[in-house]
């Protein structure tokens, strides 16, 4: 934007805020309203992205995790380490370097995540079905879209330098 810096707010009527904005609303009602609906669900949101990284990625190491989400190495350990302890990963050795630890994702990890994905699908189709036809057509119109962006911004961060 013309005039502006970096370290300047974007304007909140940008696209880019809008997006921003809706995404962070619509993953805080899901997470709340989620578990309101289905008290068993209670995986926390770093343990789910664990979990859908270890199934996209089975054999990551925890460097490598910590990585590709941006957080400290001692944060993934201790959260491989609770998700260790309640079965829904395992650390095993790395072929090509058994000094390093590689981790999958267990059958009850699979089945903890299949039912969290089962909730919040239940969740937005129920919102879903309460919008109007032209409403859910646009939402529906959106997602190849949205899906090259999320691409788009992993491709980026996968090739940002790491600091």
């Amino acid at each position: 934007m013309p005039g502006s810096t970096p370290a300047d707010p974007a304007p909140a009527s940008s696209a880019a805020w809008q997006l921003t904005d809706v995404i962070t609303r619509l993953r805080r009602v899901l997470r709340s309203s989620v578990r309101s609906d289905y008290p068993w669900e209670s995986l926390p949101m770093a343990q789910v992205e664990i979990l859908q990284r270890l199934t996209d990625e089975p054999g990551i190491r925890i460097s490598e995790l910590a990585r590709r989400h941006r957080l400290a190495t001692n944060t993934v350990s201790t959260l491989v380490q609770q998700m260790t302890s309640a079965g829904l990963v395992e650390r095993g050795a790395d072929a090509q370097d058994r000094r390093a630890v590689v981790l999958t994702i267990t059958d009850a990890g699979r089945s903890s995540l299949a039912g969290w994905r089962q909730a919040n699908e239940t969740r937005l189709e129920a919102a879903l079905a309460v919008l109007a036809a032209p409403d859910q057509a646009s939402i529906q119109r959106a997602l190849p879209a949205l899906g090259r962006l999320v691409a788009q911004l992993e491709s980026a961060e996968r090739e940002a330098p790491q600091g």
